[in-house]
């Protein structure tokens, strides 16, 4: 089998397509002229560059494959116009490709975010029949990407993941909460208890490959994340013992949250960047419940979380000592 993997040089797709070569599939890589390949560069994949503007690099990408892990796309942004051209039109543009090139795909899939469906309601997880209700810009650019994908699943076999908060070898942004910790600081936002889906990289990736590879997923859409929520003040306690060092706990009220927030939004205007934390990413931060369930994962095509947190992140804290990370 062959396979196209877009966003192939970042966290998840770098592991998607290690995963895909360890079931023995051909992977051709979609990449920009400027892209680095760190992650890949040693690994027996094609390349392809191309760009998502450009119909004719996409249609010379897809023509020969049998399956399409669109995993490219963007967390930041400095423009609301910025999220829909690299989370949702880069979709339409990719569907379209496929479309032209008259290929027959096993699977086209799309890696969207759990940020699509919104935070949960009191303590129960969402899972893939609550009403969608994205708080954020960038939420709501991976639900138009999903919109985009749907309309077009007459034609095209599809199906959709929603991963949940992911962390693993290779993360930059989880990783700054295990960096504080190991620098003996641990904050948390607000009071009170606070859930929170995680899921390690690998798990994500054999998900995805997983999904794409059932019968029973065509048309469907899933979450992947670890078999239960966890609450935030555990997975404190499981990341001091990870690092193995003591650690405050910090809990940050909502409002300095908020602060900050603001004070990092206009720096990020100033410098000309989007913003490390931003108004938006601080009400991601304030949300009571960020859980959601996997049985319809379980049930359709067998997944089943291997890492856990307690195990998933010190595979993680390992990685970052042992690649220099942690200083």
């Amino acid at each position: 089998m062959k396979a196209l993997v877009t966003g192939s040089t970042g966290f998840v797709g770098s592991h998607v397509v290690e995963t895909l070569l360890r079931k023995n599939y051909e992977v051709k890589c979609l990449i920009r002229p400027e892209t680095k390949l760190e992650y890949i560069n040693s690994l027996p994949v094609k390349l392809v560059t191309g760009s998502y503007s450009d119909a004719g690099s996409l249609k010379s990408a897809v023509e020969d494959v049998d399956y399409v892990f669109h995993v490219g796309g963007i967390t930041r942004s400095k423009s609301k116009e910025g999220y829909f051209a690299a989370n949702a039109k880069s979709t339409a543009s990719l569907l379209n490709a496929v479309i032209a090139s008259g290929r027959t795909l096993q699977r086209f899939e799309l890696i969207s975010s759990q940020t699509a469906a919104g935070p949960g309601v009191g303590t129960a997880p969402v899972d893939e029949n609550t009403p969608c209700h994205p708080i954020t810009t960038y939420g709501r650019s991976k639900l138009a990407a999903e919109k985009e994908c749907l309309a077009v699943r007459d034609k095209i076999p599809i199906t959709i993941v929603r991963p949940s908060a992911v962390y693993g070898p290779r993360d930059k942004d989880i990783f700054e909460f295990f960096n504080s910790a190991n620098n003996h600081i641990i904050a948390l936002s607000g009071f009170g208890r606070k859930l929170l889906s995680l899921v390690h990289v690998a798990d994500v990736a054999d998900g995805i490959v997983l999904a794409a590879e059932s019968p029973a997923s065509i048309g469907e859409i899933y979450f992947i994340a670890d078999d239960r929520p966890y609450d935030w003040n555990e997975l404190a306690e499981i990341t001091k013992r990870a690092v193995d060092k003591w650690a405050i706990e910090m809990h940050v009220p909502h409002s300095v949250i908020y602060s900050m927030a603001a004070i990092g939004e206009i720096l990020a205007r100033v410098q000309g960047k989007a913003a490390l934390i931003n108004i938006e990413k601080a009400r991601d931060m304030v949300q009571k419940n960020w859980g959601c369930s996997v049985e319809k994962a379980k049930k359709d095509f067998g997944y089943q979380s291997k890492f856990g947190a307690e195990t998933g992140i010190e595979n993680t804290i390992q990685w970052y000592r042992e690649n220099g990370w942690f200083k």
